[in-house]
């Protein structure tokens, strides 16, 4: 299974990755952890994405097109792969469409986890970080206003408010939604209500996917 999962920040894409990597042994690879290991390992395209990345500047498409090409080149997804959060734009799912051709490989489904933008700025804003643990919970699940997990104290990180919330969503609307209809014209897109339990949307995944 090649997969690309889409959905707006806090849509649950990420849980959902995480499931199916977890039940099926296929690696589900983000962008940030790919240019965190080649900055690490001092690669030659994590070198050249540390220029842009200590100056503030966004990493050119052709350099992370690169770094993900370099890893679905590696042993652990000749059975499959999970992007989560990447491509981000029309551009980069066509350069990507490329460089899997070129390697014998196409992306098989695209799953979109949809969500009321308004139901993720409530989820988004009502979550907290542990001091202490670092779990990440929302203010219903809090005891006494502490951690669950560790009863430490916890805080809003910066991208949680509303207006960063917001703008996020705005982000993803104008550039990431166009690739709902890009893979639906593609005849690979499945459409799932994110605004379920867990559970349920995760099996509506594994019904989109035939598995």
């Amino acid at each position: 299974m090649n997969i690309v999962l889409l959905g707006a920040p806090g849509a649950g894409k990420g849980t959902q990755a995480k499931m199916l990597t977890e039940k099926y042994g296929i690696p589900q690879i983000s962008t940030g952890d790919i240019l965190r290991a080649a900055v690490a390992n001092g690669t030659r395209l994590g070198l050249e994405a540390k220029k842009f990345m200590d100056a503030g500047e966004l990493v050119p498409d052709a350099v992370v097109i690169g770094l993900v090409k370099d890893r679905l080149a590696e042993p652990d997804t000749t059975g499959g792969f999970i992007l989560d959060g990447f491509p981000r734009t029309v551009a980069q799912a066509e350069a990507l469409d490329s460089e899997l051709a070129g390697m014998g490989k196409a992306i098989e489904a695209a799953v979109a986890v949809d969500v009321d933008p308004e139901v993720i700025v409530e989820r988004l804003t009502s979550r907290r970080t542990c001091t202490e643990c670092g779990a990440i919970t929302s203010t219903s699940a809090l005891v006494g206003g502490n951690c669950p997990v560790c009863e430490g104290g916890v805080y809003q990180r910066d991208d949680d408010n509303e207006t960063t919330v917001r703008n996020r969503l705005d982000v993803y609307a104008t550039s990431t939604a166009p690739l709902v209809e890009y893979y639906r014209s593609k005849g690979v897109l499945h459409e799932i209500d994110g605004d379920r339990p867990i559970d349920v949307v995760f099996s509506d995944v594994e019904s989109a996917l035939g598995v």
